[in-house]
């Protein structure tokens, strides 16, 4: 046990035996038994209506008996909400130091040991359970041994909580005989309470959503089993002629029977089968067509979209709907984020730290997926044109590390450079090596040296034209340059920045350089008539 006064985030002393004292466990009896009584089935419009009543006047045990049935018996609804979780599952949790200030780095450490116990991601996936109903609670055991360090987290139903009478929004345990239940302890407990909307935080869970949808089609999917039954096979017809005896008809009412059973059957002479194909219609085209209507809106509710979940979506369609779930990720992963640093690690670095001006925060960051086309044509464009832009950002964009030294370095295929970096001399061409070095003049654009004529040959006017044009291009070029830097600074993603450039097309200040072009224009064609 320690020795020094245990004290929470904001100084305040905390009882070390409460804390060690495990509070929320089931009992075998009363408001916290682990036993009831199934809910969705013989569910009709009427009790669904009275359950969803009684969870918001502060009775929500059916209703969170529901909400776990409803995962277990709706294949589609337990893919979506599992793909919703799983996505936040997938993030890979980063300890970042406080935004404003520093912590020492062993308390840093101290929180990436916490974070990389096997027994976070568990966590992780019973608090996410508050996605479906509207909140979750997981009791956190601590110990102590030199440090205070959780030994176990542990999932507590939810039907073992009520939210208070009063506001309906503060978290409080059951207890047999007590209509309010008691006061949770402050640091015993995570619990996520997701915003998906505004209101009473029982009214906010996924289920409540899709609670209609999974009962009608409850009675969709019971309705075309029945149809099936019916229409599912054909009529078999059993004929016998006038004469035969009423064992002969007992014979063939076997035979027609056991066709169902057995696909095989003996019939006297002189009798006959037949099979008539029902002409009910098709059962797809009415169930199926409901089920599958069904199913889109609970994947509207849960994911935000239904391309990636239904057949015959192509990724193109996908990835148009993909920046829907990206938003609703990214705040699933911010609103744990806040959950976690609230009921974990801050009272985590206060039992063992003491209390700090300020926090480190483990974060859940959600990186969007790059358009690396986009990117690539881009900046293949634009960087000749003038755009400075850091190698590091660009890695960063597309997932690629800095290369270490004495890697293999992936290089572009050589080709002329008609840029040099010695203002002296240009390179002679490699397929000539008896060719003058040709002169290097400076460009005031790029910064560089481009070759001009070579030693000994004569220059005519068009050359000397075209040196003088190209001594003023980085001039003329500044105005499309500064409103083309004004645009990506400005720009808040690729998509912006398509669209700011797509406006910007037809109204770029080209006026310079038009002049100039023009003017040379006619210079040059007046010297190709005089010559």
């Amino acid at each position: 046990m320690s020795t020094y006064q245990l004290v929470d985030p904001h100084g305040r002393p905390v009882s070390s035996t409460s804390l060690l004292k495990e509070e929320a466990a089931p009992t075998l009896t009363g408001v916290r038994s682990i036993w009831g009584e199934p809910v969705a089935s013989g569910l009709t419009p009427a009790r669904l209506a009275r359950i969803l009543r009684d969870a918001v006047e502060g009775e929500p045990g059916e209703y969170l008996a529901l909400a776990e049935e409803m995962e277990e018996r709706d294949l589609h609804y337990a893919s979506v909400l599992g793909t919703r979780k799983r996505a936040v599952l997938a993030i890979e949790p980063v300890v970042n130091q406080p935004k404003n200030g520093t912590v020492d780095d062993k308390i840093l450490d101290a929180v990436r040991d916490l974070v990389e116990a096997p027994i976070f991601e568990d966590m992780l996936i019973d608090v996410l359970d508050g996605l479906g109903k509207g909140f979750s609670v997981v009791e956190i055991l601590w110990d102590y041994q030199a440090t205070w360090y959780p030994r176990e987290y542990v999932w507590r139903d939810p039907r073992h909580f009520q939210f208070d009478r009063r506001t309906g929004r503060e978290l409080r345990l059951r207890e047999d005989g007590s209509t309010e239940g008691r006061e949770l302890s402050r640091y015993s407990f995570i619990r996520h309470i997701p915003k998906l909307k505004s209101g009473l935080p029982i009214r906010g869970g996924l289920a409540r959503l899709a609670a209609w949808a999974f009962l009608l089609k409850s009675y969709t999917l019971k309705d075309w089993a029945a149809f099936l039954d019916v229409f599912g096979m054909p009529l078999r017809v059993g004929r016998y002629n006038r004469s035969a005896t009423p064992d002969e008809k007992r014979v063939l009412l076997r035979a027609v029977r056991d066709l169902a059973a057995d696909a095989a059957a003996i019939i006297p002479s002189g009798m006959e089968i037949e099979f008539i194909e029902a002409k009910g219609g098709s059962g797809n085209a009415v169930f199926g067509a409901m089920a599958e209507y069904l199913d889109a809106q609970i994947s509207k509710a849960v994911l935000g979209q239904t391309m990636t979940t239904d057949d015959g979506s192509s990724l193109a369609q996908a990835q148009v709907h993909e920046n829907v779930r990206y938003d609703i990720l990214r705040a699933d992963g911010r609103q744990v984020s806040t959950t976690l640093n609230r009921d974990l690690i801050h009272p985590f670095i206060a039992f063992n730290f003491g209390p700090q001006e300020r926090y480190p925060t483990v974060d859940l960051p959600v990186a969007e997926a790059e358009d690396i086309k986009t990117l690539s044509e881009a900046l293949n464009t634009l960087v000749p044109l003038g755009l400075k832009v850091a190698g590091s950002e660009v890695r960063e964009k597309i997932g690629l590390s800095e290369p270490e030294d004495g890697a293999d370095i992936l290089r572009a295929p050589t080709a002329a450079k008609p840029v040099v970096s010695d203002p002296g001399q240009a390179e002679a061409e490699p397929d000539d090596p008896t060719a003058e070095p040709a002169t290097a003049r400076a460009c005031p654009s790029c910064g560089g040296y481009h070759a001009t004529a070579r030693a000994g040959e004569e220059t005519d006017e068009l050359d000397a034209l075209l040196e003088e044009a190209l001594e003023e291009w980085g001039t003329d070029l500044a105005p499309v340059l500064d409103q083309l830097q004004a645009e990506f600074s400005a720009a808040t993603s690729y998509e912006d920045l398509r669209a700011r450039l797509d406006r910007l097309s037809g109204a770029l200040d080209v006026g310079p350089l038009a002049r100039r072009l023009a003017d040379l224009a006619m210079i040059a064609r007046g010297l190709g008539d005089a010559g």
